[in-house]
């Protein structure tokens, strides 16, 4: 098993058939999961589901995990792109290895799965997943 940072590719062909929404007003809401080393995640990946999801002794995760705030779709060049504000869960206990973005108003369609390189973990603090910065260069979604 394992999670492997990609574009899933059922997301890919969801932006032609116009599934996903990402402004910020009006847009669709779009969710963040953490999970174990033991989760495979990928590009095959189509879909969020608990399987492998981290628990939390602490109070502040749940599954499916936290709803992100949008940044409105934008352009630089020849490169469309758009990212979410940092993720955050506070006066947790969480070990994590990767995550998943999905589109929670529409069947919890998957977007895309990060692997973090190691397990993460908080202990009664502050979990957060830092989002790059939003540009063309090094948002999380950027299609060149």
């Amino acid at each position: 098993m394992a999670i492997t940072t990609a574009m899933c590719t059922s997301f890919k062909q969801e932006l032609l058939q116009a599934v996903h929404n990402f402004l910020l007003s009006g847009g669709d809401t779009f969710k963040i999961a953490l999970f174990t080393s033991s989760a495979t995640l990928g590009a095959a990946t189509t879909a969020y589901g608990t399987s492998n999801e981290v628990s939390d002794s602490g109070t502040n995760y749940t599954a499916g995990g936290n709803t992100l705030t949008r940044v409105d779709p934008a352009t630089s060049g020849t490169t469309a792109y758009t990212d979410f504000a940092d993720s955050a869960w506070a006066t947790s206990t969480i070990t994590a290895r990767g995550c998943l973005i999905y589109n929670s108003t529409d069947s919890d369609k998957a977007v895309s799965a990060h692997d973090f390189g190691a397990d993460k973990s908080s202990t009664a603090g502050t979990f957060t997943v830092v989002f790059p910065t939003a540009d063309a260069s090094n948002a999380i979604i950027r299609i060149a």
